[in-house]
């Protein structure tokens, strides 16, 4: 078919179905209000649109363990590219901030609605309203906003506060960036002088103007050595038992989603747990402790079977204010089981 003749059709059925259709269309009704509503399941942040229902945080635990840590970790940490859902508090003004619930969303609602709406992955809209607010108490909880004996409901909904509520402003980057913008860009003698103010931070590739001499360097560094005394050597450390360091590594598996530790281990949500124990607390470099870590490490805290047990029995309750969003482990022999088992690995 030629274009003049697609044309020509197409034109000839764009007249004739103006002719035919123009004004009242005749087809379907207005919706009811009933099916307005229906279709009408957003959640205000004033409480507008919530369904009446509560969840406790134990329960969210419980509901979140099943339906979204598979996910999001099961202290709401993120499991691989899996958005994170706690931490990242302080971040906002980094360079690589982490956006969390706690950290970045302004209003409970949005957690409320999204939840309600499009989780969990795959099986979208099957929560009872109970499980999504215990789902978004549990996640409060992780985030260090409510305490574990927290009950959300449509009536308490509104009191919790988010900590980013004020962090957005109104756009105004028409009037105050984009006139910046604009205009002729400059093409040659930009700067009256140009010079390095930073250094690479990943691969050494920033130009020095002056190289030191290797060979001096290398002699001073030869002469040191020679002077410095060998060290004396460490007692070596008490036997462990075998079966109780296989223990603790089973019981570490809780621990997995947000501390590492063995060859490699590095900083995560927590920080890496290699050499723990004996150690001051808060001593682990790159790492930025909570506020209330940093104070127990100022009263000399060190972390010894007896300090961890106590602290792993009830985090929160041993350090108000503490990071760790886990829940606790009552089991005396879990605890130590899980001393045995980080003792086990040394700096």
């Amino acid at each position: 078919m030629s274009k003049f003749l697609k044309f020509t059709l197409l034109a000839g059925f764009a007249v004739s179905a103006t002719a035919v259709f123009a004004g009242d269309y005749g087809l379907g009704r207005p919706a009811l209000p009933e099916e307005i509503a229906a279709w009408d399941v957003k959640v205000m942040p004033d409480g507008r649109g919530l369904p009446e229902g509560s969840g406790d945080v134990w329960t969210g635990d419980e509901v979140f363990a099943e339906k979204c840590a598979v996910c999001h970790g099961d202290f709401a940490e993120g499991v691989g590219n899996w958005p994170k859902l706690a931490g990242g508090w302080g971040t906002l003004d980094h360079e690589d901030p982490l956006k969390t619930v706690g950290s970045y969303w302004p209003y409970l609602s949005t957690v409320w609605d999204y939840v309600n709406r499009s989780m969990p992955f795959g099986d979208a809209q099957t929560l009872s309203a109970d499980e999504v607010y215990a789902i978004t108490a549990y996640i409060l909880y992780s985030n260090n906003l409510v305490e574990d004996d927290f009950t959300l409901s449509h009536e308490n909904f509104t009191e919790v506060e988010m900590p980013n509520a004020d962090g957005f402003i109104v756009d105004d980057r028409a009037e105050t960036e984009y006139p910046k913008w604009t205009g002729e860009p400059c093409m040659e003698n930009c700067k009256d002088e140009v010079k390095i103010t930073m250094r690479a931070r990943v691969l050494d590739v920033t130009p020095d103007e002056e190289k030191a001499e290797a060979a001096p360097v290398e002699a001073e560094t030869v002469a040191v050595a020679e002077a410095t005394p060998e060290p004396e050597a460490e007692p070596e450390a008490p036997a462990v038992d075998p079966a109780l360091v296989a223990a603790g590594e089973k019981v570490f598996k809780k621990c997995k989603a947000c501390h590492q530790v063995g060859e490699g281990a590095k900083n995560r949500v927590g920080p890496q747990l290699n050499g723990v124990m004996e150690r001051a607390a808060g001593s682990v470099e790159d790492f930025r402790y909570s506020s209330a870590l940093k104070e127990k490490a100022a009263e000399g805290l060190v972390w010894t079977p007896e300090t961890l047990a106590a602290f792993l029995a009830k985090p929160r309750d041993y350090m108000k204010g503490t990071k760790m969003s886990f829940a606790g482990l009552k089991s005396e022999e879990d605890q130590a089981a899980i001393a045995a088992y980080l003792a086990s690995f040394s700096d």
